[in-house]
């Protein structure tokens, strides 16, 4: 096991509310603790396909998702290995999980599936919020999911990451879209004009 390489993937679409937890959670376990070099920690956001060459490296794969388990809002639910594709089969949050099924049955058959997968699930509260942050029902089980993640970490691969003193500064996740400014500098509505291109809604009104 000490030769083994695992992939911490955080996927989902920040722009989209609860949709980003995954990214968020990243975020956290990045800044607030050192991993060894046999560790990646990776914002998979919405990639897809685009994911492939990164899990058929990694020996064992750890993601942190929003996830319709069909469960309370804010519940974390932890899944693993044939339960991981098969919840993200049945049920979907939205066309980012589509492609995360691709990308495990590519895997499946190119013989190069992980030995181990673990999914660091919660249940979304709010997902149609374009621009819009974590619902705080949701954003309360960022520490939580980051505790789950270190103790997959622990206990399946002998992996115990050193916490940081302070926050790490080698930022994962650029400045603009890290969370603490992203949710901050949210405009308002009349602001951004979520209902709408403002020059369309002028020449219908017109």
């Amino acid at each position: 096991m000490d030769g083994e390489r695992i992939l911490v993937l955080g996927i989902g679409n920040i722009l989209w509310a609860d949709e980003g937890f995954g990214v968020r959670v990243i975020e956290a376990l990045h800044a607030s603790h050192d991993f060894p070099d046999r560790v990646s920690l990776l914002d998979g956001g919405t990639q897809g396909l685009y994911l492939l060459p990164y899990l058929e490296e990694a020996d064992g794969v750890v993601i942190v998702d929003a996830v319709d388990y069909g469960l309370a809002p804010g519940t974390l639910h932890i899944l693993a290995d044939a339960d991981v594709p098969a919840v993200l089969a049945a049920r979907k949050v939205s066309l980012h999980q589509t492609g995360f099924q691709e990308i495990l049955a590519l895997l499946a058959l190119r013989g190069r599936s992980p030995r181990r997968m673990v999914l660091v699930g919660v249940q979304p509260a709010l997902l149609d919020d374009y621009g819009g942050g974590l619902t705080d029902i949701v954003a309360a089980r960022v520490p939580e999911a980051a505790a789950e993640v270190l103790a997959v970490l622990a206990r399946d691969f002998a992996i115990h990451p050193a916490p940081r003193p302070a926050p790490g500064r080698d930022a994962l996740i650029t400045e603009a879209v890290a969370r603490a400014p992203y949710e901050a500098g949210r405009p308002s509505p009349e602001e951004a004009c979520r209902i709408g291109d403002p020059r369309v809604l002028a020449g219908a009104r017109g």
